[in-house]
């Protein structure tokens, strides 16, 4: 059966908010989020360091105790935007209905084990996300894996050709002929919120496939809005929707036409043998 990739950020793209401000902040003792990303931010321009490095380093400064289940149980306390909870279901049965085996990908900046905890964690092939180094305790020791904006690209690679595992480098930088690769960047649809997911939504464009820009559902929020039209007024951007997923959205429908596109694109080249 033919495969598609449907990859997505995950904060302001599946969820409102980062994942870090439904319950983690706080819970750092925090009394609100603005301060957390103000320290993170100032830390990062002092010593020159990688935005993603600070707010990780923070996190464990802050919690030195702080453990891998603590953070798998804020998957708990993290929401999503309208339709989300129903989205796989129905666009997998689409899929099949058109003969398309659908696999779902995060490539966040985001923590691992956050996302490893909420109730939609089940619906993805493949989770790329931040994530630490913990002791024989399971206690934060240090970074494992930092995913930035430009690092994400790494990640299409890696669906591109089948190469799921983050530690084979050898097979991810090998040529592969197009014939082989698991599956095409011409049927994987990329998600995302905002600037840093301009590399990724070149990537995938760039050869062939398609990009979704979307942004946040609160009427009096323009700015993400604003940002997602920019993103494909400039063309980085293949479509651009309100970050509604539920059944009969501008999102459902734009999928549900890429997926009939790609079908018939299979079905043609049948013909052509």
């Amino acid at each position: 059966m033919t495969k598609m990739a449907l990859i997505y950020d995950f904060d302001k793209t599946l969820s409102p908010k980062d994942m870090q401000e439904f319950h983690l902040i706080q819970r750092l003792g925090f009394k609100d989020t603005e301060a957390f990303w103000k320290r993170c931010n100032e830390l990062s321009v002092s010593t020159n360091m990688d935005g993603i490095l600070s707010y990780m380093y923070n996190i464990a400064k802050e919690d030195p105790s702080i453990t891998k289940d603590d953070l798998y149980s804020e998957g708990s306390y993290v929401e999503y935007f309208k339709g989300v909870d129903t989205w796989f279901d129905r666009v997998n049965e689409y899929g099949r209905s058109k003969g398309i085996e659908i696999e779902h990908y995060i490539i966040s900046s985001g923590l691992k084990e956050i996302i490893l905890g909420t109730s939609i964690a089940k619906e993805f092939k493949k989770i790329y996300a931040c994530s630490y180094y913990y002791d024989k305790d399971g206690t934060v020791k240090w970074p494992a894996r930092v995913v930035n904006y430009t690092t994400k690209t790494q990640y299409i690679f890696r669906i591109n050709k089948g190469v799921l595992d983050e530690t084979n480098d050898i097979d991810l930088n090998r040529s592969t002929p197009d014939e082989d690769k698991y599956i095409p960047y011409d049927r994987m649809i990329y998600f995302g919120d905002g600037l840093t997911d301009v590399p990724s939504m070149k990537v995938v464009t760039g050869f062939g496939g398609t990009s979704i820009a979307v942004y946040g559902q609160d009427a009096k929020d323009r700015t993400a809005q604003n940002l997602a039209k920019e993103l494909y007024e400039d063309k980085r951007a293949t479509f651009m929707a309100k970050a509604d997923y539920s059944k009969d959205s501008k999102i459902e429908k734009i999928v549900f036409g890429i997926i009939d596109h790609v079908a018939t694109d299979v079905l043609l080249n049948e013909y052509r043998d």
